[in-house]
């Protein structure tokens, strides 16, 4: 797994597509839950292609009970796909090369399309958590493809939707309309209202399509019908910025930050979380999980550390990395496709602090409490997105205050970030199965402990690093980042009288402030800002 991603081929364009037809089925008893309000309706889904590739990539992911490796497979043919087909522009447009592609092949390319523009359109409206709707009973046949729950459902239950999407060369507006109403009767109405773990209140059909040889789209929904509404439906996307909305059913939680954790390449949480959802598999290794904590775009997100990413080797190190100059392109692969759109050549999939944290604190606490079964819900905050809205209007106002960030942020706090060197790494942050999250500077405290333990618990070959180290040294002419802090060429490891200070440089390998780096050549400390230098 890995939580970088190629976006060669994506362009940088926001793309309008219009709402050609809504349609709103009758259905009894209306409404299914007492003062459930259903968002209004929005004429326009604005997107980037980058928002575009995550919600696919997420699409791809949710299966609860699929194996990890099969759904990285599948989000990652997906993107490469996308970056590959998709046009640059302000319309959903393909590239001619589009024809060459097998019937199957192209069908199935379609609906992980529909697949993204329905979840970009779910979330769009306040729904912010997703489960595949094979969890609500092994029997429905056919059901719909995903149930969403938070927004305007929170405290009524959970809302059904079907995606559908045609690339055919008849494709039209009537057509793709009529698709939605025909799935939304089939794999949609007869389930609103059947009894469920979670119950259902609402129901969607929502449809894409396109001509391979033309630039446009069209999207229809058809919805499940209130005939009485309570009170009047506020606009999608009024929860305050880090909101904490009503508690979120922890099988929802728990499937969409499995598949959020996929997507960033952090098997050691997805693994605690199949756990616990299944009481008689073996409980995984008690290992503590390292998060890159770093700012972008004004927020501060979680990734896993990009040398932990590193292709057909051993992982790279920190002093590897953020002593580098160029440390983020060593973080991409060694050869990247040249971009046929002005941009990013690759994403990172991270998750904004207080969602990740919050959640991975909930975690350890349902670990700790396993005995006592899994909670019935999980307060969790949710955010404004990113990268997409149902009003073209808020779209480029946004887009604006963005620039020239490139990236999608979900209401859970999943985001894909377009060129992620802009960000400014701050430190490291370590989960701990048992402990929960340590936040802070990792060159003292907790996290520093604790990665120190780590490392003497898995015998990694420290002799040999400060080898390196020192080896780099001499060769570069300059001292590297472990050297800092009045260290000496005399400094061996084992050797008497500097067991301290060899203690010293183990438990600093953490530590991802290079503040101040001592050039030989010159003998004056610099300062440099990370990433840049």
């Amino acid at each position: 797994m890995s939580g970088r991603v190629t976006t060669a081929g994506l362009g940088t364009s926001t793309k309008l597509i219009g709402l050609t037809k809504h349609t709103k089925h009758g259905h009894v008893p209306s409404p299914v839950s007492p003062h459930f309000v259903a968002p209004p309706a929005q004429p326009v889904l604005s997107f980037n292609s980058i928002a575009l590739a995550a919600a696919i990539a997420r699409t791809s992911t949710t299966w609860d009970d699929a194996p990890v490796v099969l759904l990285d497979g599948l989000q990652k043919s997906a993107l490469i796909e996308l970056e590959t087909l998709l046009q640059d522009g302000s319309a959903f447009a393909l590239e001619s090369h589009f024809k060459f592609l097998a019937d199957t092949a192209g069908s199935q390319f379609a609906a992980k399309v529909g697949a993204g523009i329905a979840h970009l359109y779910m979330d769009a409206l306040g729904y912010a958590w997703r489960a595949n709707a094979a969890c609500l009973s092994s029997s429905l046949d056919p059901h719909a493809d995903f149930i969403y729950e938070g927004g305007n459902a929170s405290g009524h239950g959970v809302v059904l939707a079907e995606a559908h999407g045609s690339l055919a060369k008849d494709a039209s507006a009537a057509k793709i309309a009529n698709a939605a109403k025909r799935k939304y009767v089939k794999q949609v109405k007869p389930f609103v209202a059947k009894p469920s773990p979670f119950g259902e209140v609402h129901g969607y059909s929502i449809a894409f399509g396109a001509k391979p040889t033309v630039a446009g789209s069209f999207l229809a929904v058809s919805e499940t019908r209130i005939s009485k509404p309570r009170k009047r439906a506020p606009p999608p996307g009024t929860m305050q910025r880090g909101a904490v909305p009503e508690s979120t059913p922890a099988p929802m939680a728990l499937a969409t930050h499995r598949s959020n954790f996929l997507l960033m390449g952090a098997p050691g949480v997805t693994n605690w979380i199949d756990w616990i959802r299944l009481p008689d598999s073996r409980a995984p290794e008690r290992h503590d999980v390292p998060f890159l904590r770093f700012g972008y775009a004004g927020r501060t997100y979680l990734a896993v550390p990009p040398w932990l990413l590193r292709p057909g080797g051993p992982p790279w190190w920190i002093d590897d990395s953020f002593d580098h100059p160029e440390w983020w392109r060593l973080a991409g692969r060694a050869r990247l496709s040249p971009s046929r759109h002005p941009g990013f050549d690759f994403g990172w999939f991270a998750i904004e602090e207080k969602a990740g944290s919050e959640f991975l604190n909930v975690l350890s606490n349902t670990i700790r409490s396993r005995a006592a079964g899994l909670p019935a819900t999980m307060r969790l905050p949710t955010f404004e997105p990113t990268g997409f809205s149902l009003s073209a209007e808020d779209s480029i106002a946004r887009a604006d205050v963005d620039e020239p960030y490139q990236y999608a942020l979900f209401r859970d706090g999943l985001a894909l970030l377009g060129e992620p060197f802009r960000g400014r790494p701050r430190d490291v942050v370590v989960w701990s199965p048992d402990e929960g999250m340590a936040l802070g500077s990792c060159g003292s405290g907790r996290v520093a402990q604790r990665m120190a333990r780590q490392r003497e618990g898995n015998s990694w070959d420290f002799e040999l690093r400060w080898e390196r180290l020192k080896r780099r040294r001499s060769q570069n002419g300059g001292l590297p980042l472990a050297d800092r802090q009045n260290r000496t060429d005399s400094f061996r490891p084992g050797a008497d009288g500097n067991a301290a200070s060899y203690r010293q440089f183990k438990q600093s390998l953490p530590c991802l402030k290079p503040d101040v780096v001592v050039r030989a050549n010159q003998g004056q400390p610099r300062a440099l800002t990370p990433g840049i230098y």
